[in-house]
């Protein structure tokens, strides 16, 4: 929680005069029981109407300047929450993008989601719950004991009876629901990573018609959160009855034995009666506070989880910000190993190797081989556990990350297209690139003649995540936009999964032809995509089981030529099919 009170910095005066305000309404609330107590002993008691007019423009004097300071303070409080939460909120989504891929495996997209939005939220309203009352209510029951005790020294004892005994109750309740909240934000999470998932797979939960099973499961999740909150306000449900009956049971015990001190002269009717109102004021102060504690313990929880994702280390990068021009091999491995750290195993193991400038590298293998974690390591979004990986002759570690990765384009397994128009979405990597150089680029990825044809060319809009265009022709964007700019090295992961052999045979020349001195390193299912590399890695178990040429692998890789036979056997049957 320390951690985030820097984002209050901008609000010191706010933080300062909002309490106070408070304060003086607090102030003014403390009068009033005093000023009735004159009007009935002094007033109306001696039936002088004067005199009630007179103080009874007084309780309304102080209550209007009540509501002034009240409301001054409603300002300031809302003034410092909200900007307190935008620059948290900020900060927050700012450090997450700084994040490196190790330390957002570690906590999940859905839970980092689930912070920068709910737990912001829940910190922000606890800020402006400090503001509006954590002075008031404290002040409440300070002031009216001393007012009690002023009014009758004895008489007050019964508060200080029926004070600790709600605190009591208080302490026992939140000491219970501390954990319960922290639960329950668990619970928020699982529910939220069931909708992301099932929101974003909607299409493969249909094919397979599992729409009951994950209605079920989800249903199973919203029913946890519902089982912890309503375990939750169960316990705290206890807060509010428990104390008014003994508020309730004190004000009789203060009439009982106030009345018997008015027989005897030591008390008037119009003390009685305040004696009564700063009961009421000191109980009422008491409850508010405890459900102040609960919005503190809220917000605690949550500013917790908020400080668990600051506390997660932002990517290192170096300082080196250019390529060694001279240095002929670009790309080179040396004994590299790596291991997640989730994972037990290295994912690649002992794998060296290198590439020169403008040759094209394919990587080939089964599923889960090691071929994507490999191609991650290049552009350094995982450092290497063992060896080095070197760029250009210089450790990936060493370069300032942004100015590597603006030497790469890369395209992920899967394509990830952005809302906004085609030309937005082209300029990722290079913000002011011209429409010759977009067009140049869509023309390369086999692109351009279906982007051409729409009413709106460049400006056709995407929806959120490309859903209004087939799987086809958002890798052939997706391999266009990581092509502007003519970057020093392309990675494709596995990108023309979804093209046709025509399509993907066009792709590849028009690379060569296009981009002679791009460096490519190619993952691919497809061992005919590969067969024009100059160097192909043959992966299996996260090792390097052949480096070498087509015709080398074909001739000692078993592995490789098993792929590649059977890749040729199923193409000819599905030919003469």
């Amino acid at each position: 929680m320390k951690d985030l009170l820097k984002y209050l910095k901008n609000y010191k005066k706010e933080l300062v005069f909002g309490p106070f305000f408070k304060l003086l309404e607090a102030i003014f609330e403390l009068i009033v029981p005093v000023v009735m107590a004159k009007i009935i002993d002094n007033g109306i008691g001696r039936n002088d109407s004067d005199y009630i007019l007179k103080m009874s423009g007084l309780i309304v004097l102080l209550g209007v300047c009540g509501l002034c300071f009240a409301l001054t303070c409603q300002y300031l409080a809302a003034k410092c929450a909200y900007g307190f939460g935008t620059e948290l909120r900020s900060a927050l989504y700012k450090h997450i993008n700084r994040l490196s891929f190790s330390s957002i495996d570690k906590i999940g997209t859905s839970s980092l989601v689930n912070r920068l939005t709910n737990d912001s939220n829940t910190v922000q309203n606890g800020v402006n719950m400090f503001i509006r009352l954590a002075v008031r209510a404290p002040f409440l029951v300070i002031g009216a004991a001393v007012m009690a005790v002023t009014i009758d020294a004895k008489l007050s004892l019964i508060f200080f009876v029926v004070s600790p005994l709600i605190s009591f109750i208080i302490f026992l309740i939140m000491r219970k629901t501390v954990t319960m909240y922290k639960k329950n934000q668990k619970c928020l999470d699982r529910a939220a990573t069931i909708t992301r998932e099932s929101l974003e797979g909607t299409r493969v939960i249909r094919a397979f018609s599992r729409q009951e099973e994950k209605t079920e499961e989800f249903k199973k999740a919203v029913d946890e959160i519902s089982f912890c909150s309503i375990a939750v306000g169960k316990i705290s449900a206890i807060l509010n009855p428990a104390a008014f009956m003994i508020m309730n049971l004190g004000i009789v015990a203060v009439i009982w034995f106030g009345g018997k001190r008015i027989n005897i002269g030591r008390l008037t009717q119009g003390e009685l009666t305040a004696f009564t109102n700063y009961m009421t004021q000191i109980l009422l102060a008491l409850v508010v506070l405890a459900n102040l504690v609960v919005i503190f313990t809220k917000a605690l929880a949550s500013a917790n989880r908020i400080s668990e994702v600051f506390s997660l280390p932002e990517e290192e990068s170096g300082d080196i910000a250019s390529l060694d021009e001279n240095n002929d091999d670009i790309i080179e491995f040396k004994d590299v190993s790596f291991s997640y750290e989730s994972a037990g195993d290295y994912s690649v193991k002992n794998i060296s190797f290198s590439v020169k400038r403008g040759q094209m590298l394919g990587i080939i293998g089964g599923t889960g081989c090691g071929k994507t974690t490999l191609a991650n390591l290049i552009p350094c979004f995982y450092p290497a556990t063992k060896g080095e990986v070197n760029i250009s002759g210089i450790n990936v570690n060493r370069f300032d990350s942004e100015e590597l990765r603006s030497r790469i384009g890369t395209v992920p397994q899967k394509a990830v297209l952005f809302s906004g128009t085609i030309r937005d979405n082209m300029r990722w990597r290079k913000e002011d690139a011209t429409d010759s150089e977009i067009i140049a680029a869509l023309k390369t990825a086999q692109a351009w003649e279906f982007v051409n044809q729409t009413p709106k060319g460049l400006d056709t809009v995407i929806s959120q995540g490309g859903k209004n265009l087939s799987g086809g022709q958002k890798q052939r964007i997706a391999i266009a936009r990581a092509l502007v700019g003519a970057p020093e090295i392309l990675i494709l992961d596995d990108s023309t999964s979804a093209l046709d052999y025509k399509t993907d045979l066009a792709f590849r020349k028009a690379i060569s032809a296009d981009l002679p001195g791009t460096t490519v390193v190619m993952i691919s299912q497809r061992s005919t995509s590969l067969m024009e590399a100059d160097k192909i890695i043959v992966m299996d178990d996260g090792e390097a089981v052949g480096i070498g040429t087509h015709d080398e692998l074909i001739e000692n890789c078993e592995v490789y030529s098993e792929i590649y036979r059977s890749q040729m056997m199923q193409k000819e049957a599905e030919t003469n099919a």
